[in-house]
């Protein structure tokens, strides 16, 4: 198996390969290949010319490991192309973000119109230096008295919620995003709200729960569930961030992050691992 020949994108030269080895559920191992790196996306291209997306999971001298966000269903060695894209995934952001709904992959799954960009963002943010930020000092007040007064949470800082089964965090997240604020402040505040790996009723819990107090208007959902693939909910937290520090840092909105179940997160990290 030889690469294919190659499509000229924009300035771009993008290879087309067709060396796929072998396919094990969502994974696939792609050999003879140039200049790939770590988290890039890949298009795959089936015989029907229906195209998926996959990401880079890891990089050797002489192969790839890449999974699809949308299964390999009807997918056979050799009978594919591949495309590597050069780029990691990306969110489009912009005012109208607020309000809507969103899958682990940045993409809007509330029937609502796509989101008209004013920027396109790499979910792949650097990491910031602690020593360098503002001193938390700002409280937010959740309605929630063993975190106001027990674990208080203020501005800068994130909340992740770890629970267990049969333990109500769906109904604390929602109650947090629906009471959440921050006190003496005229600046905007919006709620970023992502669940991980939930059922379809918790997500219909969650979306109706927002919708029924009027949440939703200041809030960005970002839902992942259950029966999506492992690497989207790897990748729903970092879609969430992005809009998180978009509104904050672009829109000079005060905004409170909400990430739960993390523990379906860090199944899923251990899966990918």
């Amino acid at each position: 198996l030889t690469a294919g020949r190659c499509l000229r994108k924009g300035r771009a030269l993008a290879k087309e390969y067709k060396t796929v080895r072998d396919i094990i559920g969502p994974l696939m191992l792609v050999e003879s290949f140039d200049g790939v790196t770590y988290g890039e996306l890949a298009e795959v291209q089936l015989q029907t010319g229906e195209k998926r997306l996959a990401r880079v999971l890891e990089v050797t001298t002489d192969t790839a490991l890449v999974q699809l966000f949308e299964g390999t269903r009807d997918i056979a060695p050799g009978r594919v192309k591949l495309r590597f894209l050069g780029r990691g995934l990306r969110m489009d952001v912009s005012p109208d973000i607020v309000g809507r709904t969103f899958d682990g992959m940045g993409r809007p799954i509330d029937g609502g119109p796509p989101v008209i960009p004013t920027r396109s963002q790499d979910i792949n943010g650097n990491p910031i230096n602690p020593c360098a930020r503002d001193y938390p000092n700002e409280f937010i007040q959740t309605g929630i008295s063993t975190i106001d007064l027990m674990n208080t949470l203020v501005r800068g800082q994130k909340l992740p919620l770890f629970s267990g089964a049969g333990l109500p965090h769906p109904a604390v997240g929602a109650q947090i995003a629906r009471q959440a604020k921050v006190l003496s402040t005229a600046e905007g505040f919006a709620v970023v709200f992502c669940a991980m790996g939930i059922t379809f009723e918790e997500s219909d819990f969650f979306i109706q729960d927002f919708r029924r107090t009027g949440a939703i208007e200041r809030s960005v959902l970002v839902v992942n569930l259950a029966d999506d693939p492992v690497i989207a909910r790897i990748a729903a937290p970092r879609v969430a961030l992005t809009a998180a520090e978009y509104l904050a840092f672009e829109l000079d909105m005060h905004v409170l992050v909400i990430l739960t179940d993390m523990t379906n997160y860090c199944d899923a990290l251990r899966e990918i691992s």
